[in-house]
């Protein structure tokens, strides 16, 4: 199976493709550096992974809030943008929480960004990982 075997239904599954090389990516760093290693770890092995397959990403980009036409000075900060529709969060925790999900969709919400990828290498047997799609995001 690879990228291309995925329905031609785009609203049914969108970034379908682009979501299972980052998977693809995600599950090589981790056979490579197994589980239990810190968060920043896997983050900078998962750009260089991502880096190595040609598949387009940006890294830590701030996302700006407006609050009655004022621009707040806190700032979210995604771990990835990837495949121009795609963030994704990295943690390496023993479980994926309910504040892990919310914080992605917050993410998700913020940016407009439909797909979102929580990955956990966290756990030591296997990599933990959850797909979000908000479909008010979706471009028809």
């Amino acid at each position: 199976m690879n990228a291309n075997d995925f329905p031609a239904h785009e609203d049914d599954f969108p970034f379908a493709g682009e979501g299972y090389e980052l998977m693809a990516a995600a599950f090589e760093v981790y056979g490579e550096l197994g589980g239990g290693l810190a968060e920043e770890i896997y983050q900078e092995a998962v750009e260089l992974e991502l880096g190595l397959r040609g598949i387009g990403f940006v890294a830590r980009q701030e996302l700006s809030l407006h609050y009655k036409g004022n621009e707040l000075k806190k700032r979210y900060i995604p771990d990835l943008f990837v495949s121009g529709g795609i963030i994704v969060e990295i943690k390496a925790v023993t479980a994926i929480s309910s504040d892990h999900i919310a914080q992605l969709l917050n993410y998700m919400r913020i940016s407009c960004q439909p797909v979102g990828y929580l990955i956990n290498f966290g756990p030591t047997r296997k990599v933990e990982w959850k797909r979000f799609v908000l479909r008010e995001f979706i471009q028809k």
